[in-house]
């Protein structure tokens, strides 16, 4: 039996580990198949305050793992399942693919988020052939080709300038008519000579033969198509909540992320979220370490008076 199980494995969950266990509670974490969750798949954090210079999201996510194993934290690389609670005694109970079991007193949910598809034409068929998520991931296998990354966020503006150090040509296509990156971020990518971007664009289809070859696209103010040639399309629309272990508790919102108060509890005795998985105006590493404390502490006091 352990005071407080995890589940999750990016900032927020190595975050509430990190306080729990300074508080003595028995830690344990179930990171997933991933360590680091999404931030380990950006090729450069530079807004993480105390990192005067960048870091990698692989390095700054490992750097907080090993903070919380030298706290005491027991880190497992597994995948919770389900979860359960006895309305008598408030154990919960996690189970793995394997079947193996896991209970806690109190758990604290942070799983974060899975990407956005934009469920056009050709993208399931291409996915891993020219289609791909993760520009830090598979942006090697486009060096010196033609690129196009859509979406208009931090996320798809940052992983196009990095896609730029690789590829040709980058192309940014966005629905909008102006990107909704920090202002520091679009001021180096208008700055890049190998990217342009296509404003009021949306694809349509994605086509090819053995691999992405082109792109249809939409403008959305016009209705014209057209035909645009790439070697690969990196799709970066935004997520959504990996919130399916919690959606039989119905504390799920339209979106499927789990609204919380501001102790980061829910209606379940003892479930705490903490994360991208909560609804919040802003999804970045400085708000999900602030949920994973804030979720510790409050587990903390929830003990204090388990009976």
């Amino acid at each position: 039996m352990k005071d407080v199980i995890i589940i999750g494995g990016g900032p927020a969950a190595y975050t509430a580990a990190l306080y729990a266990s300074r508080a003595e509670l028995e830690t344990v974490v179930l990171e997933g198949m991933l360590p680091g969750g999404r931030i380990s798949l950006t090729d450069i954090v530079e807004n993480y305050p105390g990192i005067a210079e960048p870091i990698s999201g692989m390095d700054l996510a490992q750097i907080m793992r090993e903070q919380a194993q030298k706290a005491g934290a027991e880190i497992i690389m597994d995948i919770a399942e389900n979860i359960e609670q006895d309305e008598k005694t408030r154990i919960f109970t996690i189970t793995t693919p394997y079947d193996q079991k896991f209970q806690a007193k109190a758990v604290i949910l942070a799983t974060g988020t899975t990407d956005k598809k934009l469920d056009v034409p050709g993208e399931k068929e291409f996915t891993g052939k020219g289609v791909s998520y993760c520009a830090t991931c598979d942006g090697p296998f486009y060096r010196d080709k033609l690129v196009a990354v859509v979406g208009g966020g931090d996320s798809a503006v940052k992983e196009a300038l990095f896609l730029t150090n690789l590829a040709k040509q980058v192309t940014i296509i966005h629905r909008r008519d102006k990107l909704r990156a920090e202002k520091v971020i679009q001021t180096k990518a208008f700055n890049k000579p190998n990217l342009n971007i296509m404003w009021d664009t949306v694809v349509v289809e994605i086509n090819g033969e053995k691999s992405v070859q082109s792109l249809k696209l939409k403008n959305v103010k016009t209705g014209k198509t057209t035909d645009f040639e790439v070697d690969g399309v990196f799709i970066l629309i935004g997520s959504v909540p990996n919130s399916d272990l919690v959606k039989k508790f119905n504390l799920t919102d339209k979106q499927g992320f789990v609204p919380t108060e501001a102790d980061m509890s829910t209606s379940i005795p003892g479930l705490y979220i903490a994360g991208d998985i909560r609804p919040k105006t802003l999804h970045q590493v400085t708000t999900a370490v602030g949920d994973g404390s804030i979720a510790a502490y409050s587990v903390q006091e929830y003990l204090e008076n388990f009976d």
